[in-house]
């Protein structure tokens, strides 16, 4: 969410809000690296009636980062919250990697999915994040897909034939954007960050969860 106020004026004399020293501000300009253990659920249509069914699971170990920056703004306006993240899990190529991104200004069109006019300085804020005494909870809140601003993916392949997987998978993966509801909690300091996610993709077809850990 967005907001276009400043700080209340309480915050300047307790410690623990985002301006103070012992606030999320002293987090802004950190990065984490680390790694990360994701388990993907796969699901298919491929079943005699259509319906969902489960198609297996796998398991990577992937190289991950996490950077923290203060909110981002944009367009009068200020992502609300404590600090902006990136959440990079594997390179993006790589099939089961992840990405998560708290906030972005739409500056690359003036147009929605639907080619409404939008201001072309737009913020879009994707996560609700909370931060208090090193415990971090957040859910993404809005893909922004609407927007043609899909930041938060899972990269994952297409079969080259429907429920033909005998037959092969495209090479190179398809970005999936995450499903809103996604969850991001645990521990998050100054000097190390130990973060489980659990979510799935819009379509569907991909149920997932990670385990980063990184300092």
């Amino acid at each position: 969410m967005a907001e276009t106020g400043g700080p209340p004026s309480s915050a300047a004399e307790d410690d623990t809000a985002p301006g103070g020293p012992d606030g999320a501000s002293a987090l802004w300009g950190k990065q984490y690296s680390g790694t990360a253990k994701v388990t993907v659920d796969v699901y298919d249509y491929c079943s005699a009636d259509g319906s969902r069914q489960f198609a297996g699971t796998r398991t990577y170990s992937m190289d991950a980062t996490l950077d923290l920056g203060s909110p981002r703004t944009g367009g009068g306006a200020t992502e609300s919250n404590p600090f902006s993240l990136l959440l990079a899990v594997g390179q993006p190529s790589q099939t089961g990697a992840v990405s998560f991104q708290s906030s972005a200004v739409a500056v690359t069109s003036g147009q929605d999915l639907a080619g409404n006019p939008r201001d072309p300085n737009l913020l879009l804020t994707y996560w609700q994040l909370e931060w208090n005494e090193g415990n971090l909870s957040g859910r993404l809140s809005d893909p922004n897909s609407q927007q043609a601003v899909t930041l938060n993916l899972l990269n994952w392949p297409r079969l080259v034939v429907a429920c033909r997987s005998d037959l092969g998978e495209l090479p190179g993966g398809f970005p999936r954007a995450v499903a809103e509801g996604t969850t991001l909690d645990g521990d998050l300091d100054g000097s190390s960050a130990s973060l489980t996610a659990r979510g799935s993709t819009g379509d569907g077809q991909v149920e997932f969860r990670f385990e980063f850990t990184g300092s």
